[in-house]
């Protein structure tokens, strides 16, 4: 009996694979690594203190977290794609969202370009159809 190699998967190749998918952020050990920081900054503001405090005076408040520029100027934009791509998890970055006393439902909207309302529409009519754009590289 011969016993069947197992095939090596390259992980970096296998990895890359998610940057293909439109319109989607795969949140890989990559991205938590960078955006360890960020996600930090956004689970600080659990508690209220630190809340108001934020409130207060953003920018300062994050020059107290190793921030990026770019991670710090996503916030200050509310650029949630931006902050996704610098490492945010949107489970952490929902904190920051309910800060401003918005939705999960408005943050989703802005992250496709679409108002709250349309986004709402969309996700109760079915979601997005799976046809269409199904690979960055390949086009289909």
């Amino acid at each position: 009996m011969t016993e069947k190699k197992k095939e090596r998967i390259d992980i970096h190749e296998y990895l890359a694979q998610f940057d293909d998918i439109p319109g989607t952020r795969v949140f890989t050990a990559k991205r938590a690594r960078k955006g360890y920081w960020l996600n930090q900054f956004a689970m600080s503001l659990m508690k209220e203190d630190n809340r108001e405090r934020f409130k207060a005076d953003e920018s300062a408040y994050l020059d107290e977290w190793n921030l990026t520029p770019a991670a710090k100027q996503a916030v200050l934009d509310r650029d949630y794609n931006a902050m996704i791509d610098e490492g945010g998890n949107v489970y952490f970055l929902s904190k920051l969202f309910s800060t401003d006393g918005k939705s999960f439902q408005f943050a989703a909207g802005s992250m496709t370009g679409m108002s709250q309302e349309d986004y709402a529409k969309m996700m109760i009519d079915g979601g997005r159809s799976p046809e269409g754009v199904r690979s960055i590289k390949g086009g289909y």
